[in-house]
């Protein structure tokens, strides 16, 4: 088993099941992507390309599946948590129910859309 694979495996409930869920919604929807453990979280690439990460902070009660190129995203913004970061946007989950997977794929189709794209939007 990878890193990635043991960093969602030992995360207590909800939080796994949660993670479980977005890795399997990320996979369906980006089939190639490959997830690795980078920074000691798991985070999905398409190539060189970042795609997304998981964080599941232990002193916290959510996970997010943040997003690198939200500079480039249109749907579901005001969804978006920005917290003490200056790019990357996030998606936060407390429980399973939370998740709406018409939006999860939707932001996710975007992301993979942007891919090639780099952190800042320049005109």
């Amino acid at each position: 088993m990878n890193p990635a694979e043991e960093y969602i495996l030992r995360q207590p409930e909800p939080k796994r099941s949660i993670l479980l869920h977005l890795k399997a919604i990320v996979e369906a929807v980006v089939p190639e992507a490959a997830m690795k453990y980078k920074w000691g979280i798991p985070c999905f690439y398409v190539d060189k390309f970042p795609i997304c990460y998981f964080n599941a902070p232990s002193k916290k009660d959510y996970v997010d599946i943040a997003f690198w190129t939200s500079a480039h995203l249109t749907k579901y913004i005001e969804l978006m948590v920005t917290e003490k970061r200056k790019v990357v946007k996030s998606l936060r989950y407390a429980s399973l129910e939370e998740i709406d997977d018409t939006i999860l794929v939707e932001v996710l189709a975007e992301v993979y859309a942007h891919r090639g794209k780099g952190f800042y939007k320049r005109d």
